[in-house]
């Protein structure tokens, strides 16, 4: 019976995708050309260097060396192996959803369990330094001092959420007998050779594939991007989203948010971009209110990243519905740490009158949007390159077998 039902709403989504296109035809090719933009200039050439750079670490052995080395400190804090220390910080780094490509490519190198791998994924999909200040702070609300206030509550309530989901799940018998690793860098080291020898695979070959992977999954990032782009504003047009966010207005007052941040949070909800840019708009005074709903969405990650995220789960037995209730925690752990913080980090800073000289020249908020628009008029450049790369590698792995055969 669930089965069939399942079917129902299926097949009810996909019919109501199909007439809404055909409704809206001019709305829909918009928010396409939106979302290729967004993938084509920013998301494909910002990823792309993590994923290769990723990739290549892993064949050589150094995501081993870190595993082993930062064994002690990750064990004890968040009950992963040291691996995962590289994976959180690449997440970082790159922004989602590279915490769940790196973790589903360390559970088929086996050096992960299933519930390592959900402990660390729930964790390591974080937004990118840039799109927080440069594209949310800066380009949206114009105030670089913001963008710290915000990076701070994200990568902190990021933090705790890994010191919560460590309690998650059962650790196998054997694990359990086993003592705390100590630092050691000739182990580490050790290791590092033996993941290397193990790996058959030359240097052009390990590149190859380093490429060819990264540009597939970017394809099918992109891919989800437009999608929910175009969903987005098609649910709008149909004021569906008017319907929801009139019931999550009476939430937001519940908790003593104005519900004038309803349809932004609604929108943020599937799509980030398009929140933050509503937040920015709305009619609401006051500047904590909108920082803690933006706090909650960044976190959150919005349904078009988790979706990208269940699609890359889905090539090994990690389950989806850990990371789901970690982003609903992180959201909540944002949230709180953006009132607390509010004051002493954004506040007390804008009436503060500095005497002193800071030793490194701090960027402007000219200086923010002008690279980060450098950065989107090089993005497609860099996007066309490598894809052309990849098909160059295709074509000639195709010419190998053929004449193998």
């Amino acid at each position: 019976m669930k089965s069939k039902i399942k079917s129902i709403l299926l097949a009810g989504v996909a019919l109501f995708i199909a007439m809404a296109l055909i409704n809206y035809p001019k709305e829909a090719l918009n928010a396409s050309i939106r979302g290729i933009d967004m993938w084509w200039g920013t998301v494909f050439p910002s990823l792309l260097p993590f994923f290769i750079t990723a990739e290549l670490l892993i064949g050589f052995g150094v995501v081993r060396f870190i595993g082993v080395l930062f064994e002690p400190i990750m064990r004890p804090l968040f009950n992963v192996p040291g691996v995962g220390s590289f994976v959180w910080a690449m997440g970082m780094a790159s922004g989602y959803p590279s915490g769940a490509k790196l973790t589903t490519r360390l559970r088929q190198e086996q050096q992960l369990t299933k519930i390592e791998a959900e402990r660390l994924v729930s964790f390591t999909n974080a937004s990118n330094p840039l799109f927080i200040i440069a594209a949310v702070s800066v380009g949206f609300f114009h105030n670089e001092k913001l963008g710290i206030l915000l990076a701070i509550c994200h990568y902190l309530g990021n933090a705790l959420v890994g010191v919560c989901m460590r309690f998650y799940g059962k650790n196998p018998p054997e694990s359990s007998k086993k003592k705390p690793s100590k630092l050691s860098i000739l182990k580490a080291f050790k290791e590092l050779h033996k993941t290397r020898i193990e790996d058959k695979r030359p240097f052009g070959k390990i590149l190859g594939d380093a490429v060819v992977n990264s540009v597939q999954t970017l394809l099918m990032i992109g891919g989800f991007i437009i999608m929910f782009s175009v969903f987005t504003k098609l649910i709008q047009e149909f004021g569906i989203a008017d319907i929801f966010a009139t019931g999550l207005a009476y939430l937001l007052n519940l908790i003593g948010l104005p519900s004038e941040l309803a349809l932004p949070m609604f929108s943020g909800l599937f799509e980030i971009t398009l929140g933050a840019q509503l937040i920015s708009e709305s009619s609401v005074t006051s500047l904590l209110p909108q920082v803690v709903v933006l706090s909650f969405i960044l976190a959150f990650n919005g349904f078009s990243v988790q979706a990208q995220v269940a699609s890359i789960l889905a090539e090994t037995d990690i389950r989806f519905a850990p990371y789901f209730f970690a982003r609903i925690l992180h959201g909540i752990f944002a949230s709180i740490l953006a009132i607390l913080l509010f004051k002493p980090l954004y506040l007390n800073k804008e009436v503060m009158n500095w005497q002193t000289t800071p030793v490194f020249n701090q960027l402007t908020s000219n200086q923010w949007t002008d690279f980060y628009q450098w950065f989107q008029s090089i993005g497609p450049i860099i996007t066309l390159f490598s894809i052309g790369i990849a098909i160059v590698v295709l074509f000639l792995r195709s010419i190998n077998r053929e004449n193998l055969f």
